[in-house]
């Protein structure tokens, strides 16, 4: 076995290149490690010894991506995961809930450091954004054909059927408007809404505790970075991401990432906003879309031309790209191929 690793997942791969995992072409000899909602490795036996009162996570340490200890009540919640601790046995790195959160980031419970983060990034981390975002801002996405979320929920629930009873993953959740309209569905047996604006999950949170029809569901909240999930290779059953692929400063590092994570056959689903000029089929026009997409580059917000999504898609790995557009609305799906001992 080399060195070498497969960009979207990570999976080593061995010293003469072969196709990873993550590809329709995958090599039939590569190896991979086989993760369940409950996961265990080598050496489970020396952890137990040195902490017997703590459980392996479906959660990973975001610098080691090593699966995180836990000491507090089961279950992916609100309530079990707000009285937990978590440790990383192997970097030592620990991480609360003491806020109405999960901080997951690399960044969690530092002092000094602070990183300077692209505009698009900061401005959904302001706390008036994230209090407009389900008081105005959202409903405008309307001009751009957006369905509004109760349809966009259906349209993304007729995606995600084969991933019923999963584990959603709700990306760049925001203010929860997704989370808990996916969480009431009792489609999935959990729902875990993550996003990086520290904001955002406090507006998500009060939305929740407001709402009583949520109160005995499996919705919990985690903070974390799209670029660097904390969640163990192949756990998640499905990904959700709702107006977000524009915003994410490198959205080929965050759907690499989506990737890692989902199960062999878990799909990915997302939403986003495409280009003025994303119709400009005609080759010659292609300029034109080129050089559009230079004058905007500057921006804090990306709009797609779709084969650019399909592409990124499959350069991560996935397959079966399908999607529903309107207007400037698109939203896309996409599928972890199976490995061989899943068919």
């Amino acid at each position: 076995m080399g060195l070498l690793s497969c960009p979207p997942c990570l999976v080593l791969r061995p010293t003469r290149p072969r196709p990873c995992l993550c590809s329709p072409l995958r090599c039939a000899n590569s190896s991979r490690l086989s993760v369940k909602s409950t996961l265990t490795y080598s050496n489970t036996d020396q952890i137990e010894k040195d902490d017997a009162k703590s459980q392996v996570e479906l959660l990973s340490c975001p610098i080691c991506f090593e699966p995180l200890m836990r000491k507090g009540p089961s279950g992916i919640n609100q309530s079990s995961i707000s009285r937990s601790a978590f440790k990383c046995n192997y970097c030592k790195k620990a991480f609360s809930s003491r806020d109405v959160f999960l901080d997951l980031t690399v960044t969690a419970g530092l002092k000094e450091y602070e990183e300077v983060l692209p505009s698009g990034t900061e401005l959904f981390r302001n706390p008036l954004v994230s209090f407009v975002y389900e008081r105005g801002w959202r409903q405008n996405f309307a001009r751009s054909g957006f369905p509004g979320p109760d349809e966009e929920v259906k349209l993304a629930q007729e995606f995600l059927k084969p991933t019923g009873g999963g584990i959603l993953l709700d990306v760049s959740c925001g203010s929860g408007l997704f989370s808990r309209r996916f969480a009431k569905s009792d489609a999935y047996s959990a729902v875990i809404g993550l996003d990086f604006s520290e904001n955002m999950l406090r507006q998500a949170h009060d939305l929740i505790r407001q709402d009583r029809a949520l109160a005995n569901r499996n919705l919990a909240l985690v903070r974390a970075d799209v670029a660097r999930l904390p969640f163990a290779t192949g756990t998640v059953d499905a990904v959700h991401a709702g107006a977000a692929l524009h915003c994410w400063p490198s959205p080929s590092s965050g759907v690499a990432e989506i990737s890692r994570i989902l199960k062999p056959g878990g799909v990915f689903v997302a939403t986003t906003f495409l280009s003025p000029v994303a119709d400009l089929r005609i080759g010659a026009l292609k300029p034109l879309q080129q050089a559009y997409r230079r004058v905007t580059s500057g921006s804090s917000l990306r709009y797609w031309i779709e084969a650019e999504l399909e592409d990124l898609c499959a350069a991560c790995g996935f397959i079966e790209y399908r999607k529903v557009r309107r207007n400037k609305f698109i939203m896309l799906c996409a599928t972890k191929p199976k490995t061989s001992e899943d068919d």
